[in-house]
């Protein structure tokens, strides 16, 4: 979608949120909200040369929520007549009045919704790209070739992909909050199988880059060659035997430890009293260096907004300070459960950060001593509940801060609550291409379960 196509989105769909929330209220809703969307996207798929997938795609949808009381009902629908429209709305209407009550349903509460007709402008996350069919071949062919041509022990592709989507979402309610949301995210990844000659050792690996602007994304030779060196470091892989050890977490694998203990603090958690980490609120869950907060208001970054899934206003918000938690994380289902409030978190966290530590990579090597460097987590054998971690996983070997061999068919084990207390440092090797964003992780004393 270009600039004046967005600007006719935007006002099309006001006049349907408006119709929306005047045909709920004729049929019987107290309250309720919806979310439309409308975008277009090209995705290319190529392997060994030749396209494997060519999709282009133009989408659009209603979700409508709506109360009685404290009954809820939701409906959905694609077709923005205005007949399909009114009969959505019906459809809603017509389940909220069998669904059981429920003293903590609704809309969040005023006060907390950000100004009317906000929108996210300003955060710069809409930049369309002018992509068609022949172009995105070339670059997809590009750099898969890139990655066949580095080094003839990469024997197969798995394939080189890229993707560019833009569009613009809405959301508002009754209680006046219209919420604008433009946003564009674009993609080039490419997968390889490499191969020791002489030898039936072959291994997979991959790379991708991805941006809200089609220029600041890696050139395709970049993407190709790494996803390349990848593959090829894990060639000749070797078993180790169980024992204890530390581990160090790359960046793309570090998220996922930030998302266990996240999930933990969610309102959801908390309320149901599934957790580890029940009624934690005010207690040193890490050491004392760790400081892990959201940045909702970051230009271009994937998690940016003024505003959550039900219009609350975003802040920078400290989650962790010194080690101690500083709140759970809630939309206003949640934290009406536990007599709270929201947290502007309806719909996950917003640019979510854990500050470094300071040291590079290569310091982190020298500080794990002799250790695993975890590169890839297989399968999630987590429980919530107890803490109880177990993960395939590959990597390498570390002996003296120097890498030694890769390393595969290992489990890494241990207990959540342990593993966050020993957590050692976080380094500056920050990935941005999430909305979780965080350096590598350096943990002592798990255990590593091998041959």
């Amino acid at each position: 979608m270009n600039a004046s196509e967005i600007t006719i989105a935007d006002t099309e769909m006001r006049e349907v949120s408006e119709l929306v929330l005047k045909l709920s209220k004729k049929y019987g809703a107290t309250d309720a909200e919806l979310s439309l969307n409308r975008g277009a996207g090209l995705s290319v798929e190529v392997h060994k040369g030749q396209v494997d997938k060519l999709e282009y795609n133009r989408d659009q949808g209603l979700n409508l929520t709506v109360y009685i009381g404290q009954h809820q009902g939701s409906a959905t629908t694609g077709d923005l007549s205005p007949q399909a429209i009114e009969d959505t709305v019906k459809a809603a209407c017509n389940i909220a009045k069998y669904t059981g009550e429920d003293k903590y349903t609704g809309l969040a509460d005023a006060e907390l919704m950000l100004a009317d007709h906000a929108n996210n402008n300003d955060l710069d996350l809409y930049h369309p790209w002018d992509l068609n069919a022949e172009q995105a071949i070339e670059i997809a062919k590009e750099c898969e070739a890139a990655a066949l041509g580095f080094d003839k022990r990469i024997i197969n592709s798995d394939g080189a992909s890229i993707s560019s989507y833009s569009g613009i979402g809405m959301i508002a309610n009754t209680n006046g909050f219209t919420g604008i949301m433009p946003s564009s995210r674009h993609s080039l990844s490419c997968s390889v199988i490499g191969q020791t000659q002489g030898s039936e050792d072959m291994q997979r690996d991959y790379w991708y880059s991805t941006s809200r602007l089609h220029n600041q994304l890696d050139t395709a030779e970049t993407v190709g060659k790494k996803s390349a060196e990848r593959t090829l470091a894990r060639l000749n892989g070797k078993q180790i035997s169980t024992r204890k050890a530390n581990i160090l977490y790359s960046p793309e694998v570090a998220r996922s430890i930030i998302g266990h203990f996240t999930s933990a603090i969610g309102g959801g958690s908390q309320y149901r009293k599934s957790t580890y980490l029940l009624d934690c609120v005010d207690t040193k869950v890490f050491p004392e260096f760790i400081h892990l907060h959201e940045q909702p208001h970051l230009k271009q970054a994937f998690g940016s907004s003024y505003f959550d899934k039900e219009g609350v206003a975003t802040n920078n918000r400290n989650i962790v300070v010194d080690g101690i938690v500083q709140n759970y994380i809630m939309g206003s289902y949640s934290a009406r459960q536990l007599g709270l409030k929201s947290t502007a978190n309806s719909g996950g966290t917003h640019n979510l950060t854990l500050d470094t530590t300071g040291q590079s990579f290569d310091e982190l090597l020298k500080m794990l001593g002799t250790g695993l460097y975890v590169t890839e987590l297989i399968g999630n054998s987590v429980n919530g509940i107890t803490g109880d971690y177990s993960r395939g996983a590959a990597g390498f070997w570390v002996e003296n801060g120097e890498i030694q061999y890769p390393v595969e068919e290992v489990t890494v084990a241990g207990n959540l609550k342990d593993m966050l207390q020993n957590i050692v440092a976080v380094g500056n090797d920050v990935d941005l291409r999430g909305g979780t964003r965080t350096g590598s992780i350096l943990i002592e004393g798990m255990t590593v379960a091998g041959a």
